[in-house]
């Protein structure tokens, strides 16, 4: 089919990345592209499934998806360089827009298929000169289930942001003052690109605006470094007796902290694949609330005891590993408001202590870093020396060769009310994110209508055992939800 240019409501002012976006576009770099996104699946169609009674399928999803991405500029918007001194990349309309180039169809015949479609998807890189967004409506699974599969670039925005593009693109709401309104389906005129002189005066306005907070940026550079300092340093587990050689963060002759060397970290390629394990969330709440600890504790402990357990049968022992895990400095936003505002804080967990001993370390530890009141600030620091990087040309050096985190958690609170689309109830939401680099498996979080998701992503090179971590994880978990 031939994509349609879809007309496009000006929007006044100039729209910048902004700096932590920068950083997410400067380090996009290496065999995998740094895209987020979910698989949603829906219940089969019966009758009067589908958008006002209409069988769902490509068609029919194009044509709901072609009426809703108004909702959210971003996804109609390309990201456009500016001259030399005009300052930061600035979003601007595709005036060119085709639904079309966006959406495509596949089909699966069952879960492991679906996955297999999602993992191709978010491995395939998204064009530059586009709206950097892709979805796929996958139908052949069983019992007349479809899927709706979305990817997006990081730089668009974090998981917060996602979710908010989510909520945007499914069914409103009865209470939803979205419902009825003529906003899904309004045209909008493209708004013409910036000039050089008006980027470059906007620029300078910035950078006197930036001046003005230098104090402030400064402090919370310290801020952020407080932060990484923090997350890895403090209590530490019980070695049993066993030398520092055998720990998993050691310090160097310069006084660093650097990870364990292990087979799981080294550089990753092209292929991702994903796994799953899925638990009630009211049983991982009520055992965090029975343990004094945040779900966010549970799930750093049993995802450290499961990556244990597959190092433990390649014969490798660290005493810790140290999980990155994404702070995000707001705690909700809209469609509107996208991008990214989340800094990380490395957790060190350890690996040879029993379960509920585990738990109450990485408790612990997290405690004191929320008690330094330094929630992603560390995004300030990392972005300064990432971006520096990436100009340099280093970047896909340094994190090939990385021993600051073994793996990456990140945990979402997703929405409590169960979600529809096209009529169809959003059944199961698996979330996945692509991470760089010599981080060969990394775990992503959500929460969902009374149930949580660990979604396993990993590269199949490196991390054969796949299935098995993902029923550690499993395992794991339900050690500390249901103790014997």
């Amino acid at each position: 089919m031939q994509a349609r240019p879809h007309p496009v409501v000006a929007r006044p002012g100039i729209e910048r990345i902004s700096p932590n976006d920068l950083t997410t576009l400067a380090t996009d770099r290496g065999p995998v592209p740094t895209n987020i996104g979910a698989v949603l699946v829906m219940d089969g169609g019966g009758e009067g499934a589908g958008d006002g009674g209409a069988e769902l399928d490509l068609a029919a999803v194009r044509s709901l998806l072609g009426r809703r991405v108004c909702r959210v500029p971003r996804l109609r918007q390309v990201l456009e360089t500016v001259p030399i001194g005009a300052g930061r990349p600035v979003w601007v309309d595709d005036a060119a827009f085709a639904i079309e180039r966006h959406v495509t169809g596949r089909v699966a015949h069952d879960e492991t298929e679906l996955l297999r479609v999602a993992a191709d998807l978010a491995c395939t890189r998204l064009p530059r000169d586009r709206p950097l967004w892709a979805a796929c409506w996958v139908s052949g699974l069983p019992d007349g289930r479809g899927a709706l599969i979305l990817v997006i670039h990081h730089v668009l925005t974090d998981g917060l942001g996602g979710l908010a593009v989510l909520a945007e693109l499914c069914d409103p709401s009865d209470d939803d003052d979205r419902a009825g309104s003529g906003a899904a389906s309004r045209d909008l005129a493209p708004v013409a690109r910036p000039s050089s002189h008006t980027l470059r005066a906007d620029a300078g306005h910035d950078r006197l605006v930036a001046l003005g907070h230098a104090w402030g940026s400064a402090r919370a550079a310290v801020r952020g470094v407080r932060e990484l300092m923090v997350a890895r340093g403090g209590a530490s587990a019980s070695t049993g007796g066993r030398g520092a050689r055998r720990e998993g963060v050691r310090a160097d002759r310069r006084g660093l902290r650097l990870a364990a060397r292990t087979s799981l970290n080294r550089p990753t390629g092209s292929r991702r694949r994903l796994s799953t394990v899925e638990v009630a969330l009211a049983d991982v709440r009520e055992a965090a609330h029975a343990h004094g600890c945040t779900v966010n504790d549970l799930l750093l402990s049993a995802i450290g005891g499961a990556v244990g357990g597959v190092l433990a049968q390649r014969g490798e022992h660290p005493d810790e590993l140290v999980v990155s895990v994404p702070v995000s400095v707001r705690r909700s936003t809209t469609a509107d408001r996208l991008g990214n505002d989340t800094g990380v804080a490395p957790v060190a967990v350890p690996v040879s202590a029993h379960p509920g001993e585990r738990l109450a370390v990485v408790a612990a530890r997290t405690s004191r870093q929320r008690a330094a009141g330094s929630k992603g600030a560390s995004a300030v620091p990392l972005g300064v020396v990432f971006r520096l990087l990436g100009r340099m040309g280093l970047f896909q050096v340094f994190i090939d060769h990385q021993r600051l985190v073994h793996t990456f958690v990140t945990n979402v609170r997703g929405p409590s009310a169960t979600l529809h689309f096209a009529g169809r109830r959003v059944a199961r939401v698996v979330p996945f994110a692509l991470t760089p680099g010599n981080v060969g498996v990394c775990f992503d979080v959500l929460s969902y209508a009374g149930r949580l998701v660990v979604t396993t992503v990993a590269d199949p090179d490196v991390v054969p055992e796949q299935d098995l971590l993902t029923q550690l994880v499993g395992e794991q978990i339900t050690a500390l939800t249901r103790p014997s």
